[in-house]
């Protein structure tokens, strides 16, 4: 099966906004096709209290890291609106036409 990872801006974003844009690029992903890897890390191990106990310095670089560890795993990327204006998704983004994975954009 195909697979894919979303890369979203969430900064400035409230919970309720981030959960339905993933909800839709899920739902957009899945009609194509492919399985979503997850690039959403929300368990204790990258809590805020975890990351400072590991030592991590640059909490928003560890988060980068995983997803493009997590991106190796696919075949394509999703960008939601505004990924331009978001380091981190500029910087997956990057990496996914580098290395090239199919980039889809959220329309």
């Amino acid at each position: 099966m195909k697979k894919a990872m979303l890369s979203q801006p969430m900064a400035g974003k409230t919970d309720e906004e981030i959960v339905a844009t993933r909800e839709a690029a899920i739902k957009a992903l899945e009609a194509e096709g492919y399985e979503i890897v997850n690039t959403l890390f929300t368990d204790e191990w990258y809590s805020s209290e975890s990351m400072k106990e590991r030592g991590v310095v640059q909490i928003p670089l560890c988060f980068l890291a995983k997803s493009l560890e997590n991106m190796s795993l696919c075949h394509a990327a999703y960008f939601c609106k505004g990924w331009e204006n978001a380091r981190g998704c500029r910087i997956e983004h990057e990496a996914a036409k580098e290395y090239g994975l199919k980039i889809i954009y959220e329309e």
